[in-house]
């Protein structure tokens, strides 16, 4: 490869045949041959067999590529597994409207993680409480001694907080929490581990008997943020004045800001972009998703995770804020072949990093979800890229996906009966 800067923004590298685009992505990411095999097929059913029980296949996703990313003024090209046409689209289409405006900023917090232990069988709860915080330091050494790698890298326990609970349905309990920084790993074996390792002295501290002893996935200590401005003038197309796609924008997000019903389906367009990178890089997403909607509601009430607003310039401002336990090392990530080929392609150092690169996609795809709905309206786009699985799902191959795909669209008429028409037309 040569030492000249590469940028995301690829001109229409949707257009391109997809062996062309992987070998596009290859070169950016200086992959191998076996690697760039990888993107062809990624998972043996050897290798399923040794990652999770009873396993009799495999089970493939669309891998594709988010173009045009700028986050803290260095380019990205963002692995994406999904199944759901427009996503990547859509996320690619956001990404350039943004660079408009200098491209995404993100920040994030150190990645500390919640250990829980429930302590049941208590006759004094405030007493026992004070007798866990006068021992933090023991605690903390404790837990200092369970990972030594951790700790070499700069994380371990940071903190202890006790909660008490009055009542429960099985009566009064204590809640110990460990705060415990994972540096680049998700986490969750690491501090089920300590939490495992405090328990005798937990229950030697309280005289009380601790049950649970588990990570939160409410990751409000980890949290990723993300910002962007775009400028009017970058939002006018066709029809539409930058200023009325700016405030239709707004205005959409007002509806999720005050209703429960429209921010679950708000909230759920941020996750189609953070889940595909999730999954890309062999994070939990199912955690992602636990946590940041615990998030979106830890106020009593549902809410965005992305805020909207129009700045004194007219310039479009939107936001977002949301607990990120993601890493870059252990579990999947290190055992997943196309994991592992993810990261590579998103070159990125660390879990922080990754953290608020994905909080920007999470932007991103917010932001191509309102746009559409404020303006043209989110079926026109989404269902033409739906065409061609339609057009597969009657059967069509080769060049005969295209052709019935382009006639559905054609025709405004995107249904398999109507494609199933088509098709048999086209075989006469």
């Amino acid at each position: 490869m040569n030492d000249e800067p590469l940028s995301s923004r690829l001109e229409g590298f949707y257009r391109k045949p997809w062996a062309e685009r992987a070998n596009l992505v290859a070169e950016w990411a200086d992959l191998d041959e076996t690697e760039r095999c990888v993107l062809d097929s990624s998972l043996s059913s050897i290798r399923a067999d040794r990652m999770v029980e009873n396993v009799v296949g495999v089970h493939a996703l669309p891998f594709g590529v988010a173009v045009n990313f700028l986050i803290n003024g260095n380019d990205y090209l963002i692995p994406m597994v999904i199944e759901e046409p427009s996503v990547i689209a859509g996320a690619s289409f956001a990404a350039r409207l943004v660079r408009e405006g200098g491209g995404f900023g993100v920040d994030t917090t150190a990645p500390e993680m919640i250990a829980q232990m429930q302590v049941l069988n208590v006759n004094n709860l405030w007493y026992a409480r004070q007798e866990l915080l006068a021992n933090r330091a023991r605690l903390l050494q404790l837990a200092a001694q369970v990972d030594p790698v951790v700790m070499s890298l700069g994380g371990g326990p940071r903190d202890i907080e006790v909660r008490v609970f009055e009542d429960s349905p099985v009566g009064p309990m204590l809640i110990v929490h460990l705060i415990y920084d994972c540096r680049d790993a998700m986490g969750a074996n690491t501090v089920n581990t300590v939490a495992e390792a405090l328990r005798p002295v937990v229950e030697e501290i309280t005289g009380g008997r601790v049950l649970l002893r588990i990570l939160s996935n409410l990751a409000d200590r980890r949290l990723a943020r993300a910002r962007c401005r775009i400028p009017e003038q970058a939002l006018a197309f066709g029809g539409f004045l930058g200023e009325r796609v700016a405030q239709g924008i707004v205005e959409a997000y007002a509806m999720a800001a005050v209703d429960a019903y429209r921010a679950t389906t708000h909230n759920k367009g941020i996750m189609n972009g953070v889940d595909a990178v999730v999954i890309a890089t062999g994070n939990d997403w199912r955690a992602i998703e636990a946590g940041a909607h615990a998030y979106a509601a830890r106020s009593g009430r549902y809410v965005p995770l992305s805020q909207w607003e129009i700045d004194g310039n007219g310039d479009l401002i939107g936001t977002l804020e949301m607990p990120l336990a993601v890493g870059i090392v252990g579990g999947a990530t290190r055992v997943h072949p196309s994991a592992q080929v993810a990261l590579k392609i998103l070159k990125v150092k660390t879990a922080v990093e990754l953290a608020g690169v994905i909080a920007a996609v999470g932007l991103a795809q917010n932001l191509a979800a309102l746009r559409a709905l404020a303006t043209e309206g989110i079926q026109r786009g989404h269902m033409e890229l739906h065409a061609r699985q339609v057009a597969l799902a009657v059967g069509a191959a080769g060049d005969e996906i295209e052709w019935v795909a382009g006639r559905l669209i054609a025709e405004r008429v995107i249904r398999p009966d109507r494609a199933q028409q088509i098709l048999e037309e086209l075989r006469r």
